[in-house]
């Protein structure tokens, strides 16, 4: 997939976020984890991410039941984004309305461990 065509994929995906992305990203925007600057749907690579630091090297990637099918590729990815530096933590759709504090908190301690450039 070319760059502009992952650009016009991440535009349209923030626009039609998912209820558990749109939760997450409450939590997310301007900085409220430990002073972190999180962006939502970004291409890197040949792959649109959900949620993004640049600044901390952290990738998060929410993951509804369409995931158990696509293990393989999300392994690939993973893989690929750890290559290039990037901590990948991925939590359950569901979990983000049953354990929001627990998943925050997991985000919080990969935020503090790892400092700023």
């Amino acid at each position: 997939m070319n760059e502009s065509k992952l650009s016009i994929n991440a535009r349209n995906l923030r626009k039609r976020q998912t209820r558990a992305e749109e939760r997450l990203w409450r939590n997310l925007r301007a900085r409220q984890l430990g002073s972190a600057k999180f962006r939502r749907q970004v291409p890197i690579g040949n792959y649109i991410v959900d949620f993004i630091s640049f600044e901390k090297k952290i990738v998060i990637e929410l993951d509804g039941g369409q995931h158990a099918a696509t293990t393989t590729r999300d392994a690939a990815r993973d893989s690929w984004l750890k290559g290039r530096g990037y901590s990948v933590l991925r939590f359950w759709d569901n979990d983000v309305f049953r354990n929001m504090e627990g998943i925050l908190e997991v985000i919080r301690k990969n935020v503090a461990s790892i400092p700023s450039p």
